[in-house]
């Protein structure tokens, strides 16, 4: 890892969706599904989904700063996520689909709160934003087997109706930010 490269961490719903979009942004130089936000050592997806690990699906975004700002991440995960859904987005629901930053720094969480709070103070959304804004916990990388889920599974009929509509926007609305 580049020494100057850092970390975020958000949870906006399922991570297949997330790291499609994240994974295309330039600057970013990687991107990994996991857990975070639970209670339970080391969970499998197959704990995550019932909702009773405490855990969030998540994605961990190594990016480079001099590249690509926390700023522009944050703007991101709002503009791809619906903010204002109480652990669910679309038929997704449950805990584990809640909308969560998790912060590595004081910076980030600085940064987090202000944006966080002029979607609020400027009723962006028309209706509560519910994002959460907590200290990063131990990252749990998922099964191997999502990694890159949206690139290798892209026919499967989830993929099709849910993640594909949500890759075109962001690439329509943000192809100046793509790798």
């Amino acid at each position: 890892m580049n020494p100057h490269n850092e970390v975020a961490i958000f949870a906006g719903g399922c991570f297949w969706c997330t790291e499609a979009i994240f994974t295309s942004l330039k600057g970013v130089e990687s991107v990994w599904p996991g857990y975070i936000g639970g209670h339970k050592e080391n969970p499998t997806y197959k704990e995550v989904c019932t909702g009773e690990t405490g855990h969030a699906e998540a994605i961990e975004v190594v990016y480079d700063p001099s590249q690509v700002s926390y700023n522009e991440l944050l703007e991101i995960f709002f503009a791809t996520h619906d903010p204002t859904t109480l652990n669910r987005q679309g038929a997704d629901v449950g805990t584990q689909y809640r909308s969560e930053i998790f912060y590595t720094s004081e910076a980030q969480k600085e940064d987090a709160q202000e944006y966080l709070d002029i979607l609020i103070n400027e009723n962006v959304y028309g209706k509560p934003v519910v994002t959460r804004i907590s200290p990063a916990s131990k990252f749990y990388k998922a099964e191997d087997y999502h990694k890159n889920y949206f690139a290798k599974n892209g026919n499967e009929q989830y993929c099709q109706m849910v993640v594909s509509p949500k890759v075109a926007k962001f690439k329509k609305d943000y192809a100046t930010k793509l790798k």
